[in-house]
């Protein structure tokens, strides 16, 4: 498994998107369940920060397109 640190928002997306299949699928040991659901909770929140450093990208640019400073 890649680092989540070194994942773009997509690829960590995807993955947790497959996690979240494989978890509900119902198939799993609760050992690997358990190891699942960790790394989902790590991958969702590798996605949420990289979603607010969009934002606040975006609540940054002037409507000239320029960088303001907060």
């Amino acid at each position: 498994m890649d680092s989540i640190n070194d994942l773009s928002f997509e690829r960590a997306f995807e993955e947790l998107d497959t996690i979240v299949a494989k978890l509900e699928s119902g198939e799993l040991s609760l050992e690997d369940s358990v190891t699942l659901y960790e790394r989902g909770r790590l991958l969702s929140a590798h996605c949420q920060a990289l979603l607010d450093q969009a934002e606040l990208r975006v609540q940054q640019l002037a409507d000239d397109g320029s960088l303001r400073p907060l």
